[in-house]
């Protein structure tokens, strides 16, 4: 039995088809890479707005660090003037105290010494000399925290490194203040240190008479 042999419009017709399909699928590649360059094009767009957002963001983080610097300053600056304001209500007052009760002839504020490469810093400096022959470091805070108990001691101990001149004295430490928790109060004292409080604009010694001072 034999096969019938395509005609020519059997072939023209498979021909048609075949370019039908091809056209097709060219569409269909047209139209995936169309979507593609969309979906890139898409990427880039949000890439771009990220890259855009983040610096921002960095320009942001740059004025908050440089807002924080500067509040920093102006507390530091704050935190300076009230210090010296409150080592200015206590001057007056400490003179006649160190003058007064324990016979210093001079009182120095603010006193700045340096050797070696080293600095010492004394709030005032009192001493006398002759037959009293002794010295008083006076540390001034706002509202002190035991870290100034430790820092005058360590003063104390310098001292005579810094001031050979008043080497053969006997040292005393005060340690002054706005307010005085009890609790840190009664270390201060425990530890042999003068302590005195400002009111009214004044600084009163608040040791009883039994108060042993300690001689540094």
């Amino acid at each position: 039995m034999s096969t019938a042999q395509p005609t020519y419009d059997d072939i023209l017709r498979l021909f048609q088809e075949t370019d039908r399909q091809l056209k097709e699928t060219d569409r269909q590649l047209k139209e995936t890479a169309l979507l593609l360059r969309e979906k890139s094009l898409e990427t880039d767009r949000k890439f771009q707005e990220t890259d855009l957002q983040i610096k921002e963001t960095n320009l942001q983080l740059k004025e908050t660090d440089r807002q924080i610097k500067e509040l920093g300053k102006q507390i530091g600056g704050l935190g300076s003037k009230f210090g010296s304001f409150t080592e200015g209500l206590a001057l007056p007052s400490m003179e006649a105290i160190l003058q007064q009760r324990f016979g210093m002839t001079v009182v120095t504020p603010r006193v700045r010494a340096k050797q070696q490469g080293e600095h010492l810093e004394i709030d005032v400096l009192a001493y006398a000399n002759g037959e009293v022959n002794r010295a008083f470091l006076v540390e001034v805070k706002s509202h002190p925290r035991e870290e100034a108990i430790t820092q005058l001691k360590i003063t104390l101990s310098r001292f005579r490194d810094f001031f050979p001149e008043h080497r053969d004295k006997q040292l005393y430490g005060i340690l002054a203040a706005v307010d005085w928790p009890p609790a840190l109060k009664a270390q201060a004292i425990g530890e042999g240190l003068y302590v005195a409080r400002i009111h009214d604009d004044v600084f009163d010694l608040e040791v009883d008479q039994e108060f042993q001072p300690r001689v540094f």
